[in-house]
């Protein structure tokens, strides 16, 4: 006997909402990405170059995730009985890519400036740069309550959140040259940045990948599932058990339980599933119930007619 849990709901909720806030985002990071260009070609910053590179990837992230999170509410079909969820996991490992080939870029251009540092306009460079951490702060606000709902809205989050550190290091950086001339500070200050955007989206992409290869979600002990389920009254074993992640927020098991001789599967099913539920949180649920002499009747299977 098999039994699947019907789950019509879909994971991440409030997806309109969140999609609203990622356009506005988007509207925001696109209209002062072309002040910060302006500005660091102006004024000779790398730092803020830097951060205009980085919002560069800001744009191109929120946008991935726009169509990642529209793309996602599209129903299952025949060809993808999951429908489209995934999607925003592929759109997450994208955006941890993207931080970290941005910061890559950062720490070359820096080591360049090291070798030969030019002069920087500090006092331009430091209202500039104000002005962007002001657009980041209010976009890192208009993101903050999404940032938990999915995988592909933490990425978004994460890109604007490393754009901020950008923008604090191009004002110090600023504020270094104008007061004491040290135009070290502007390279120095941009690897700095460069490090921080590695180390931030190291975990992003982690986990990106670990859905990706189905790994057991974060937080489930599936020794300890199996335990559990063992325990259950009128289990006798567990065997192919497997845990994995569908997208954020949709973790699924299946198992094959092998029910103890005489013990009603019905019973059986409907107190796995609330163990699993209200224990390791999963609902997402297939088990098949097999008697203890399963084994041994598949291993003896009907000959073919001749």
């Amino acid at each position: 006997m098999t039994c699947a849990d019907d789950h019509s709901s879909r994971p991440g909720g409030r997806r309109p909402e969140n999609r609203r806030r990622v356009a506005l985002t988007l509207t925001l990071a696109a209209g002062y990405m072309v002040a910060e260009i302006v500005g660091g070609l102006l004024t000779n910053s790398l730092a803020l170059l830097a951060d205009a590179g980085h919002m560069l990837s800001d744009v191109a992230a929120l946008g991935l995730s726009l169509f990642a999170l529209w793309i996602a509410e599209r129903p299952p079909n025949a060809r993808r009985t999951y429908g489209y969820y995934r999607t925003e996991i592929l759109a997450a490992l994208a955006n941890g890519a993207t931080l970290v080939a941005v910061a890559v870029f950062i720490l070359v251009e820096a080591h360049a400036r090291f070798l030969n540092t030019p002069e920087v306009l500090g006092a331009a460079m430091m209202a500039i740069a104000f002005g962007g951490l002001v657009v980041n702060l209010l976009s890192l606000a208009i993101l903050s309550d999404a940032r938990h709902a999915s995988l592909n809205l933490r990425g978004a989050w994460l890109h604007v959140l490393s754009d901020s550190l950008g923008s604090v290091g191009a004002i110090l950086a600023g504020l270094l040259i104008w007061a004491f001339g040290w135009y070290w500070a502007d390279p120095a200050i941009s690897a700095l940045i460069g490090l921080l955007i590695i180390y931030s989206s190291w975990r992003l992409l982690t986990e990106s990948v670990s859905v990706l290869m189905e790994s057991a979600p974060r937080g489930i002990d599936v020794d300890a599932v199996r335990d559990a389920l063992s325990g259950v009254p009128g289990v006798h074993s567990v065997h192919d058990l497997h845990v994995w992640t569908i997208t954020s927020g949709m973790d699924s098991l299946s198992a094959h339980v092998v029910a103890t001789d005489g013990h009603p599967a019905a019973p059986l099913l409907v107190e796995i599933r609330r163990l699993l539920a209200s224990r390791f949180g999963i609902h997402h649920v297939t088990i098949q119930i097999e008697p203890e002499d399963f084994e041994e009747h598949a291993a003896c299977p009907m000959s073919r007619p001749k």
